[in-house]
């Protein structure tokens, strides 16, 4: 059975075609300037990759050449769009009403679009997405995976927010949560190599990357999650502050004269480790730069491993201790001065880092100390898969 998992960004398409009888990535590609002059990259299992300088006015028209480039006799990786048996939808927002994957009907979609407010940058491409592959295949099924669905389980205490309870009636204040895919990939990932069931592990996952976030998992279930109701809470990223102060908001605007979308943006594309640094928001470039001598640089590394370290240690106190630390995406994949200095300090709670298992990049690898109570992995995030599998699921169920 064959799954085709789409990614629509604003001006994106990812994709890859997945075979679940042995979970096999068929082809993947990227389409990017959608709308603009558009450049797509396709490559298929055991052929070559192409690139494609094609115009996209819309994802449709992105979709459809992804469709084509599939079924091509010489870079394609099936012969008739009959072979694709279900179309996996990365959706960001579910908001209260997806507390898990779904088949796709108008209802559905009426559903997403009620929660664009919550989302305005992702949901309507993702919705747009859907739209466009069900015209161009109008017979197959198309289910949808949220972002949102996976944090669903926390507790009442975990997402309200200490604001008029009347914020959440009326207009759904309260924190969602993100990367849900990419915490429970990992989450079950890491219960399988150590053979252990799920439930009855208590595991602390850190999604670290340009977007980053912690999860707190106890049996399987998200226990707290440290984005919000945007995912602008929580870590320290790339360009977003994460938490702060929300009286610094009023601040700004009196003593800068600035408007709330100017603060807006700077707590969003400004901030981060681009704003403590001033030099970049990836940390490949940080972490060069500190390493050549920038005081800030290094300030900016130093704070991110700082708010890690405390996440880690108050998800431990939510569910009552911890087995299992994981790191993933970009940054926890590969960074090993990254896992190091957050794991430094935490050795009261039985997780110390082996310097030689740690000097690893982008590999599924344990690199916990021998006989430490707490087991420390690194694990590549998949979040195409898991989506894969989620729809694969809901098919069985239909």
């Amino acid at each position: 059975m064959n799954v085709l998992v789409i990614n629509c960004g604003s001006s994106s398409l990812k994709y890859q075609l997945i075979n679940m009888e042995n979970e096999d990535v068929l082809a993947k590609g990227l389409a990017e300037r959608i709308g603009l002059d558009g450049v797509i990259k396709h490559q298929a299992e055991g052929k070559e990759e192409v690139k494609l300088d094609d115009k996209l006015n819309n994802h449709k028209d992105a979709i459809k050449v992804v469709l084509d480039l599939l079924v091509d006799e010489k870079v394609g990786a099936i012969k008739s769009l009959d072979e694709i048996d279900v179309v996996g939808h990365r959706v960001v927002h579910g908001g209260e009403k997806f507390a898990g994957s779904v088949i796709i009907n108008d209802e559905v979609i009426l559903a997403m679009e009620d929660c664009i407010d919550l989302a305005p940058l992702h949901n309507p491409p993702n919705i747009t997405g859907i739209k466009a592959c069900q015209e161009l295949m109008p017979n197959v099924t198309m289910t949808g995976v949220f972002d949102t669905a996976f944090h669903q389980t926390m507790s009442k205490k975990a997402y309200i927010y200490p604001l008029p309870y009347e914020l959440y009636e009326e207009l759904g204040v309260r924190k969602y949560g993100f990367h849900g895919t990419s915490h429970k990939y990992v989450a079950n990932r890491v219960a399988e190599l150590i053979g252990e069931d799920i439930e009855d592990l208590k595991i602390v996952t850190c999604h670290l990357g340009n977007g980053a976030s912690a999860t707190a998992i106890r049996g399987g279930k998200s226990v707290d999650t440290s984005m919000g109701l945007t995912p602008l809470e929580g870590l320290a990223m790339g360009t977003r502050s994460g938490s702060i102060d929300p009286a610094i908001i009023t601040f700004l605007m009196n003593k800068k004269n600035m408007t709330i979308d100017e603060v807006d943006e700077l707590l969003n594309k400004k901030s981060g480790v681009l704003g403590i640094s001033g030099v970049s928001n990836d940390f490949r470039d940080i972490e060069k730069a500190a390493e050549e001598g920038n005081e800030r640089a290094q300030l900016a590394l130093d704070k991110f491993y700082y708010i890690v370290k405390k996440y880690i240690a108050s998800y431990t106190a939510a569910m009552g201790g911890i087995d299992v630390l994981v790191f993933t995406a970009g940054l926890g994949e590969n960074s090993i001065e990254a896992r190091r200095a957050i794991c430094e300090d935490l050795e009261y709670l039985g997780i110390e880092i082996d310097d030689e298992n740690n000097n690893v990049r982008g590999k599924e690898q344990l690199i916990s100390k021998e006989g430490k109570k707490v087991k420390v992995y690194v694990i590549p995030t998949n979040e195409e898969l898991m989506i894969a599998r989620e729809a694969i699921e809901i098919l069985g169920n239909k």
